[in-house]
């Protein structure tokens, strides 16, 4: 059995490697300004039918962008869940705003309604729904409450693009929406995102800050165009000769020929130098590639989602709730009668490598900065309590459903030790 990986690029094929050379050695001329840009967030806007469609080049810059246009005063509240990533929070500060952090619910992993109602205030503005590992938040009683209360709702759709609620897509509830491109996200262009909107004075607000961005350097560009091929011909292949694979990787990180996912600066609070700019063309075309592999996409991780659902319901293990509507992006274990850090070492044993960083801590990866992300500790217990019992597993095409059962048996291996 080949290693097997829940991060690393993950959603990678031959026709994507192949775009990647192709643009790396053909036509680098053309890697900030193309006409794909432009195609990606048409083909963007008429998936969700939405009016109005902004690429980026990340999901966090879609997010800063959106809520720079907001206009929002110094001081005031944004209220997000526990359970999150740091690059959702630091454009929050940057901006002189306010994170408030809402506890989350153990059965979905996203926002506790009951607890949003208990921590909004006179100063609270917006409420991000984010629809972890693509299962959609409790809308409709989210709605009502920011209905109630006068508040702005954001939906973070970095996790569930393909997902539906109610029939409806998600990212078309809120006043706007934003996605990710990530390298482990949905579709991948390593880095990229969208904000979307049908709100026309909102709109006007994201042209204008668009228009002021800068494309990313040739340089910046290119250590992401080199990423899926690095990682797929020398990372992962030498991750099978002990940790070889880790340490190679982490030396290309330290000499930037490979960038990070998060930056240092990031876990302590504050932006990147990249973040925010415009989405280039080189990266659009990638994002288009695997845009137009989405429904198939989704389509495996269902499957594969499953397969696990079948194989692990008799084990004493919390699984991710069932919705017709939702998409895995990750299937999501509650492991309260084993230690997730003795999995994850014996798993990496049999060259399962499943430590994607969404665990540990409420504010993810495990090393980001706790205080300068403002979180009290003690402040949301259930976030907390998921954070050091949760354990994710694969579901994007490259899993194999060998492969999933060979990961099933791994675990069950280790509950019956």
């Amino acid at each position: 059995m080949k290693p097997i990986f829940i991060s690393l690029s993950p959603n990678i094929e031959k026709d994507d490697l192949k775009e990647t050379l192709r643009l790396i050695f053909c036509c680098p001329w053309k890697w900030k300004k193309g006409k794909t840009t432009k195609l990606l967030e048409e083909k963007f806007k008429e998936y969700l039918g939405v009016k109005y469609t902004f690429s980026f080049n990340s999901g966090r810059s879609a997010w800063f962008a959106i809520l720079k246009s907001l206009k929002l005063k110094k001081g005031e509240e944004v209220l997000v869940q526990a359970f999150t990533c740091n690059a959702l929070i630091n454009p929050i500060l940057a901006l002189n705003l306010k994170p408030v952090y809402v506890d989350i619910e153990q059965d979905t992993l996203n926002i506790d309604p009951d607890d949003l109602r208990k921590k909004i205030s006179p100063k609270s503005k917006v409420v991000v729904a984010q629809h972890t590992f693509g299962l959609p938040s409790k809308i409709d009683q989210i709605l009502e409450i920011c209905q109630k209360h006068n508040l702005i709702l954001i939906e973070d759709c970095a996790h569930s693009l393909g997902a539906r609620y109610s029939a409806k897509k998600i990212g078309t509830f809120g006043r706007a929406a934003f996605f990710s491109f990530g390298r482990d996200k949905i579709i991948s262009s390593v880095y990229g995102g969208m904000a979307v909107t049908n709100d026309p004075l909102l709109a006007d607000g994201l042209e204008k800050f668009w228009q002021n961005c800068s494309y990313p350097g040739n340089f910046w560009i290119f250590q992401q165009l080199l990423h899926p091929i690095l990682i797929e011909y020398l990372v992962k292949p030498l991750y099978g000769f002990s940790t070889l694979g880790k340490y190679f990787l982490v030396a290309l990180q330290k000499l930037k020929i490979l960038s990070k996912a998060v930056t240092k600066k990031e876990k302590q609070g504050k932006l990147p130098d990249y973040i925010p700019q415009r989405m280039p063309e080189a990266l659009a075309r990638l994002a288009l590639n695997q845009f137009q592999k989405l429904e198939r996409f989704n389509k495996h991780r269902k499957k594969i989602a499953e397969i696990y659902y079948r194989q692990l319901r008799g084990l004493k293990v919390r699984l991710p709730v069932d919705n017709s509507g939702r998409v895995y992006m990750r299937y999501s274990l509650i492991c309260e009668k084993v230690n997730t850090d003795k999995i994850l070492k014996n798993l990496r044993r049999k060259k399962i490598f499943l430590n994607d960083g969404w665990r540990k801590t409420v504010i993810v990866p495990p090393d980001t900065n706790q205080e300068k992300m403002n979180y009290s500790e003690g402040s949301c217990p259930t976030a907390e309590k998921v954070a050091n019992t949760i354990l994710n597993l694969p579901t994007h095409i490259n899993i194999k459903e060998q492969q999933a059962e060979y990961i099933v048996k791994a675990i069950k291996d280790l509950y019956t030790y």
